[in-house]
Parts: C-alpha cells; sequence; structure tokens
C-alpha cells in the first residue's frame, strides 16, 4: 500500500525526540511522502534541515499561515516570495483565512491569501488552503480565481456538502484526516456523496490524531486510522483508498 500525507507538521518540536522514528513507523505502513506546509519564516531553517536530513522522503511548500498573519506580514509575504524564487517548494500552503482566534486581522487575511494565491499561479503551483471559521471569507477570495490554472487542496475539510462542491468547482482537493473518524465530525455523513477522485489524505500532525489516538500527538502513521474510516464510508478496501488517493495527490503536486 503507498500513502502520501499530504499536509504534516515534522518540521515541528513536538518531534525533536523521536522524528527518526515517527518517519520509520510511517513508512513501515506505506507513507512513501510527506508533505510539510509552511506556518511563517521563523520555521523555514528547519524545513529546510528536514529536507535536507531526508531527501526523497519529504517536500517542502511555502506560505504564510493565517493565523500568523500580524502587522509584520508583508515582510512575511516578502520571504514567501524569496522562497518561491528559489524554486524549491512544491505549493503555496498553507494559505487562507482563520477567524476562529481572531478576526482582527480579517482584511490583513485576505490581502495575504489573495496575493498567495497569485503568486502560485504565476508559478504554476498549487495552493493549500487552511480554513477555520472562514468558509465565507475564503471562497470570496478563492472563487475570484476560478480557472484551469487554479488547483489545490482544502485542507482540513470541515464543511457542508455545499461547501464541499464549491471547493471541488474551484478544482480543491478535500483534505481528509482525523476529523473523518470523529463522532461529531460530521463529514462522513455526506463523503460518500463525493467521487472518490477529489479526496486527499492528510493527518495534520501533530495536530488533530484520529479515533483511538484523539487528544494525543498525530502522527503520520495514523493515517491508517483515516484509511480504515474512508474504507468503510465508500464500501471498498483500504488499497483502494491508498491507490486512488494517492493518485489525487500526485496529480495535484506533480510528484512522480
Amino acid at each position: 500500500m503507498e500513502l502520501i500525507d499530504s499536509h504534516t507538521h515534522l518540521y515541528l518540536e513536538e518531534f525533536d525526540a523521536d522524528r527518526d522514528a515517527v518517519i520509520q513507523r510511517a513508512q513501515a505502513l506505506g507513507v512513501q511522502k510527506f508533505l510539510l506546509p509552511a506556518i511563517d519564516a521563523s520555521y523555514t531553517p528547519r524545513m529546510l534541515q528536514m529536507q535536507a536530513d531526508y531527501p526523497n522522503v519529504v517536500a517542502l511548500m511555502t506560505g504564510l499561515h493565517p493565523t500568523h498573519v500580524k502587522e509584520n506580514y508583508k515582510e512575511e509575504l516578502a520571504h514567501v516570495s524569496e522562497q518561491l524564487q528559489e524554486g524549491n517548494s512544491i505549493a503555496v500552503g498553507e494559505i487562507g483565512i482563520d477567524l476562529y482566534w481572531d478576526t482582527s486581522f480579517l482584511t490583513q487575511q485576505q490581502d495575504a491569501f489573495d496575493t498567495q494565491i497569485r503568486w502560485a499561479k504565476a508559478h504554476k503551483l498549487p495552493i493549500v488552503i487552511h480554513c477555520r471559521a472562514a468558509f465565507e471569507e475564503v471562497f470570496e477570495v478563492l472563487e475570484g480565481h476560478k480557472g484551469p490554472d487554479l488547483k489545490g487542496i482544502f485542507h482540513c475539510f470541515t464543511g457542508t456538502i455545499k461547501d464541499a462542491h464549491r471547493a471541488i468547482d474551484c478544482n480543491m482537493l478535500l483534505g481528509i484526516g482525523g476529523v473523518v473518524t470523529f463522532k461529531n465530525g460530521n463529514i462522513d455523513t455526506f463523503l460518500a456523496e463525493i467521487p472518490m477522485r477529489h479526496i486527499a489524505l492528510e493527518t495534520d500532525a501533530p495536530y488533530l490524531a484520529p479515533v483511538p489516538y484523539r487528544g494525543k500527538r498525530n502522527e503520520s502513521a495514523y493515517l491508517m486510522e483515516v484509511v480504515q474510516r474512508l474504507a468503510q464510508v465508500y464500501d471498498c478496501t483500504p488499497e483502494t483508498i491508498a491507490q486512488q488517493t494517492t493518485a489525487n495527490v500526485k496529480a495535484v503536486f506533480e510528484l512522480l
């Protein structure tokens, strides 16, 4: 079984004590590639070190996370631009709008999101969207960019079936992780109506660990819990889930 974790923050401090073991556990279950979304400039050295330590295993994105859009967001965007010029990024992410913790930087978040989508299209790269308590605000920006040059993943999708169709209409895969195993996750109630070709697997490790690990540190090996749940939702084998979602992710990120 070949799997890709399309969204994991393996470079974070939570993995400093056992990063090798975490990667090996995932690889033993078939996870062959780890795609690392960015947060802000302060994590770039850690991400680059990961790439040096695990070549051909990890791939890096660049981007400014919406919760890190503050007064200095223009400086942070300049760093994203520099990283794009380096040509080392497979995507622009994670980017978007988050109004869960703080609404005071909405205008700046919208500007940062719009700017980074434009850059992604200019560099012919996919985007990875972070959306929390902001579906309408995200779609207001995203739908203005609809076209053949827009593609990516709607990370940690937790919206309605209507939101799902709007995301798919913008050429986004739905990033499905631990939430699909939660009793109150809700997305499992309609996912079977979404063709599997629109689904990507992710963990968001170290966050959002699936049942039965909920509340603990998440890691890429737990992607198997997501696979098992999706196999139930789609009434198919885990191998079918793995094969289709891996093909989906490879196509979006143009991975060999």
